[in-house]
């Protein structure tokens, strides 16, 4: 648990310094400007160190990321009690119900197909079925 705490603390961190060197980055239109001398002179790294150094602390730090995640990721499938809805599928999350399959009746049977259906339009139907039924207004 403790693994768990101080590499959560330094994966926010990595997170935070991955977007200060991405922000602090120059766009591909800044290089532009700095073609006629007004980005180089107040650089500290220079004109092409400064891109250098940040592209390269950048991957390091998305690297960093990447394997910080991977090991967040381990320490939390380590658990064997997880907590409450976490690493349950929804499935697992119902409620277990007994079975009342037993309880359900056998259908009824019925009544032969040639007399299920009024012969003629608006007639009540035949053989105890619903007379409320809209099985006279089926389309021939």
């Amino acid at each position: 648990m403790i693994w768990e705490n101080m590499l959560l603390a330094v994966h926010v961190l990595i997170a935070i310094g991955v977007i200060a060197f991405v922000l602090l980055q120059h766009g591909k239109g800044a290089d532009m400007g700095a073609a006629f001398g007004s980005g180089s002179s107040g650089s500290l790294f220079g004109a092409s160190g400064s891109a250098n150094f940040l592209s390269r602390t950048t991957a390091i730090l998305a690297t960093l990321f990447f394997l910080t995640s991977l090991g967040l990721t381990y320490l939390v499938s380590l658990r064997t009690t997880p907590s409450e809805g976490v690493g349950q599928s929804v499935t697992q999350k119902l409620p277990v119900t007994p079975s009342k399959s037993a309880d359900i009746p056998a259908p009824a049977p019925t009544a032969p197909s040639g007399s299920a259906v009024p012969a003629t339009p608006g007639a009540p139907a035949v053989s105890g079925k619903d007379p409320n039924s809209k099985a006279s207004e089926i389309p021939k």
